[in-house]
């Protein structure tokens, strides 16, 4: 059984991490696997959505597999370097998907399990879901996009304190922090993940890549150049058939039927 399973519904891809009896952590095949179905996704124009999440309902994902860590002390820096190549090749590309990538977090989630969660757009949290960095429980330090993504997202002083600290938090203190978008009881979160895909699904794809591009360039343009960008991103979706169907739609009073055009 593969270490990462990969299923199409309709234009919706999910991404199942699937090594539930390690509490879905990623060995060097399963960031490889990862990578891989980053990229085909990437190349799939039809695709309208991506959700991720984990098997199971104990864990998202526990982060690297430590245990293989422990079995050649002498090498794991180059198996650490090469986990790393594949896993941030794979945060990269789903972090410049040009459609919603949607996290669904159903268990713990640690270590470079937080940067798989933090890469996506939307993350929906189950009510039993925890989150830890666990790196210098251990005597690392963070990767996988964690001091890239947690330092916008909560804050230095937060992402300062989550690293050297370990704290575990809740879904509910994850929600107040900023880390996820909502949180749902467990038993309604792949309900809930599955609506929010196929309503996003349903949506002007092309907008919402436009959404992307601005929101991540925000954190280092200058209030010129974003507005540079915001101005030649709208004209742009002005020619696309969304945005011409948009506008008829609003003009009719009718619902716009989008086709990710």
């Amino acid at each position: 059984m593969s270490a990462v399973l990969f299923e199409r519904i309709d234009n919706i891809a999910w991404i199942t991490l699937n090594r539930p009896h390690a509490f879905n952590a990623m060995d060097e095949d399963a960031m490889r696997r990862l990578s891989e179905l980053a990229n085909q996704c990437a190349c799939d124009s039809s695709l309208r959505a991506v959700v991720i999440t984990g098997s199971g309902d104990k864990a998202f994902s526990a982060g690297g597999d430590v245990g293989a860590f422990a079995d050649d002390p002498d090498s794991v820096d180059r198996l650490l370097m090469d986990m790393t190549t594949y896993f941030h090749s794979a945060i990269a590309r789903l972090s410049r998907l040009p459609l919603p990538v949607i996290g669904a977090i159903n268990g713990m989630t640690a270590g470079a399990g937080l940067g798989l969660m933090a890469c996506c757009d939307l993350v929906i949290a189950a009510d039993t879901a925890r989150f830890t960095s666990a790196y210098t429980q251990i005597g690392f330090s963070p990767d996988g996009s964690t001091s890239y993504y947690l330092t916008q997202q909560i804050g230095p002083r937060r992402a300062k304190e989550f690293f050297m600290t370990n704290r575990v938090l809740d879904a509910e203190t994850a929600l107040d922090w900023g880390l996820v978008n909502r949180v749902v009881p467990a038993d309604k979160l792949e309900a809930t993940v599955q609506e929010l895909a196929k309503m996003l699904a349903a949506g002007p794809t092309q907008a919402y890549a436009k959404v992307k591009q601005l929101v991540g360039s925000a954190h280092t343009a200058t209030l010129e150049s974003q507005m540079e960008l915001e101005s030649q991103s709208i004209a742009a979706l002005s020619k696309t058939q969304d945005g011409r169907e948009g506008v008829q739609a609003f003009i009719a009073k009718r619902p716009a039927q989008f086709s990710g055009r």
